[in-house]
C-alpha cells in the first residue's frame, strides 16, 4: 500500500466515523407527523449515510447505518426493535443508491439511484414491519389491536395491517427518503471535496509546484 492509498483509507475511515456520529445525533431530532400514528417518527438520520454512500461508496453508507444504530442501541426505548428496523430500512435505501451512483457517476445516476433507493426502502418497509417489527413490538410494548386503532383513528377505512402499511408506511418511507435526497443534492457539491479530500490534494499539489 503506497502513501496515497494509505491516506485515502484513513480518510475514508475517519469520514465514515464522523458521518456516523452526525447520523447518531440526527436520530434524536425526530418528530411526529399528524397524518401518521404517534409511534412513527420522521428523522433525517439517513442523510449522512446517503452522503457517505455517494462520496465513498455503498459500503460506507451501510457502515454508517450500522454504527448509528449500534450507538443508539445503548439508549433504546424499543428493546432494539426500532434500531433493527432503522438499520434494515436505511441499508435498503443507501446501498442501492450508492451502487447505482458508483456505476454511473453523473447527476442522472445520482437521481436514479436516489429514487430507486427510496422506492426499495418503502417497499421493504411493508414486509419488515409486517413480519418482523410489528409482531415483536406487539409482544413487548403495544398490542396489535392498539396499533391498528392508531391507524384507524386517522383513517377509519383501514381494515388490516397490510392495508395500513401500504396506505401509511409505504408513502411515508418514500417521502422520508426523498427528503434526505433533496437535502443531499443541495449540499453535496459543497461538502463532497471535503469528504473525499480532493480539495486538500489539490492544495498540496499546488504547493509542490
Amino acid at each position: 500500500m503506497n502513501k496515497k492509498e494509505k491516506r485515502f483509507n484513513i480518510r475514508t475511515l475517519t469520514m465514515t466515523a464522523m458521518l456516523s456520529a452526525i447520523a447518531f445525533v440526527l436520530m434524536f431530532l425526530d418528530f411526529s407527523i399528524p397524518i401518521m400514528p404517534g409511534f412513527i417518527k420522521m428523522d433525517f438520520s439517513e442523510l449522512p449515510a446517503l452522503i457517505g454512500a455517494f462520496s465513498m461508496g455503498p459500503l460506507s453508507g451501510l457502515v454508517i447505518c450500522l454504527v448509528k444504530n449500534l450507538l443508539h442501541l445503548a439508549i433504546s426505548s424499543t428493546g432494539g426493535i426500532g434500531e433493527l428496523s432503522n438499520f434494515i430500512l436505511g441499508a435498503a435505501f443507501v446501498v442501492p443508491a450508492g451502487l447505482i451512483y458508483t456505476y454511473k457517476k453523473t447527476k442522472a445516476g445520482a437521481v436514479v439511484g436516489s429514487f430507486v433507493g427510496a422506492a426499495v426502502m418503502a417497499i421493504v418497509s411493508i414486509f419488515t414491519n409486517y413480519f418482523l417489527v410489528y409482531p415483536a413490538y406487539a409482544k413487548l410494548f403495544m398490542p396489535m389491536e392498539a396499533i391498528m386503532n392508531a391507524y384507524q383513528a386517522i383513517n377509519g377505512n383501514i381494515k388490516n395491517l397490510w392495508q395500513a402499511l401500504i396506505v401509511f408506511n409505504l408513502p411515508f418511507n418514500f417521502v422520508k427518503g426523498m427528503c434526505s435526497v433533496v437535502i443531499t443534492f443541495l449540499i453535496y457539491k459543497r461538502i463532497s471535496p471535503l469528504i473525499k479530500g480532493t480539495r486538500i490534494m489539490v492544495e498540496e499539489q499546488s504547493a509542490d509546484r
